[in-house]
């Protein structure tokens, strides 16, 4: 193996084990891992420039700035106490609503903003019913993660690669993913109820104080909010068309993120630009450039080799074998670098001679978007839950959140590899 390929591949691992490790910030450890490359001349400034995705960086950035401004207009919080009270304050509906309304704007925003808005709301809930957040903080990390599976824009990973890969528009993400994460929601939702039946005990003049809140009283700001959800419909159609359109989905969600702030002015512009970001972002840049190391040096193709040889080219074992890599290792590790290594794996794959990517992109995409449930590390939006609920002085441990989520990880994926096998392989 050539010098630079070995210097390559010790970055990439250091840099790895320390983003593991969370003794320092991700960001700050992957744009010194990415600069590394450059200074160590793995690979000069403009081929790592290059390799920066700066459609998955705009599409990131259209959104977050639609989101932050959303946000502020109070739709969020009128969500969770609308259906809270059309649950008629009955805990284990509470928790059913909750963790749909989650899955849903997973799909259509992103997990990471979605949590955010969620869990404030739904510790509010529960301390007015005294019961335990647990049970409804764990359904909705889970189901932020299987809403996001099902498009496009609702986790990075996705994001990631439908970015590289032209092909796989926003409706692909739509039509591929989305029946499969709507099968595994139905099918945790009665492995919900019957888990956490017992802790469902309310008090009916508990059950009657919820009733009796207004939620119409949480639109803060009506006006700002016709403007947001006209825009957002606006973008979600770009995104449906963008194809047709022969625009980026970076193009599309920048757009509709500045048409917002030239109908808002510059006071929501200064807070909207705050609110992005910024620190997923540049993580996001240095991890580009410190996967560029491995792909210049060779490094890539010589695992996608590898890996056509352990399964000899067969399309089932590759598909396989990408689905439960893919979900054992984003369950212990973070997902967006182990994806930002995968993609130009796969891609090498296609140039060895496997003609039929496609079941291992939606492989790929399943397995790192489901993989995040296993663990309380597995995914920014679980960190972010459990950080949340933390402050709040419910903390979520790490066994206690592992008992429940990486089994019912490991189900989700076994019904992902039956859906993948039916779908594409047969």
């Amino acid at each position: 193996m050539e010098e630079q390929a070995i210097y390559a591949i010790g970055i990439f691992l250091i840099i790895y084990a320390l983003i593991i490790s969370e003794k320092v910030h991700r960001t700050i450890v992957a744009m010194f891992g990415g600069l590394l490359m450059v200074a160590l001349g793995i690979v000069d400034q403009e081929t790592a420039l290059h390799h920066i995705d700066f459609n998955t960086l705009g599409l990131l950035i259209g959104m977050m700035i639609i989101v932050s401004i959303t946000a502020d207009t109070g739709l969020f919080r009128f969500i969770a106490v609308w259906s809270a009270k059309k649950s008629k304050g009955k805990p284990m509906l509470i928790l059913i609503s909750l963790l749909l309304i989650t899955a849903i704007c997973s799909a259509f925003l992103d997990n990471v903003t979605t949590v955010l808005l969620m869990v404030p709301v739904t510790l509010s809930i529960t301390r007015q019913l005294q019961i335990q957040p647990f049970p409804f903080l764990i359904t909705q990390i889970m189901s932020s993660n299987i809403g996001g599976t099902a498009t496009l824009i609702g986790d990075p990973p996705n994001i990631m690669i439908g970015s590289a890969v032209k092909e796989l528009t926003f409706l692909s993400f739509i039509t591929n993913l989305a029946p499969i994460a709507i099968i595994i929601i139905a099918v945790n939702i009665p492995i919900f109820v019957l888990l956490f039946r017992k802790q469902m005990t309310v008090k009916p003049e508990l059950k009657k104080a919820i009733m009796e809140m207004d939620e119409k009283a949480l639109i803060t700001e009506p006006k700002l909010l016709y403007k947001c959800l006209t825009v957002l419909f606006v973008t979600m159609l770009g995104f449906f068309l963008h194809q047709s359109l022969h625009l980026e989905s970076a193009t599309v969600a920048l757009s509709g993120g500045f048409l917002l702030l030239l109908l808002t002015g510059e006071h929501y512009m200064e807070e909207a630009l705050a609110k992005v970001e910024w620190a997923t972002i540049f993580f996001f840049i240095g991890l580009f450039v410190l996967v560029s190391g491995l792909i210049e040096t060779g490094v890539i193709a010589r695992l996608a080799d590898y890996a056509i040889e352990l399964t000899d080219g067969n399309l089932v074992a590759t598909s396989m074998l990408i689905l439960w890599l893919s979900a054992i290792a984003s369950a212990f590790l973070d997902n967006i670098p182990f994806v930002a290594t995968m993609i130009p794996m796969i891609q090498d794959m296609g140039n060895m001679g496997v003609t039929h990517l496609e079941p291992l992109w939606w492989s790929l995409a399943l397995g790192a978007c489901l993989g995040g449930n296993g663990t309380l590390i597995g995914a920014s939006a679980n960190l972010i839950v459990a950080q949340l609920s933390g402050k709040e002085g419910y903390p979520i441990k790490f066994m206690s959140y592992f008992k429940y989520g990486f089994p019912l990880m490991l189900l989700s994926i076994v019904i992902s590899s039956i859906y993948i096998y039916v779908r594409y392989l047969i």
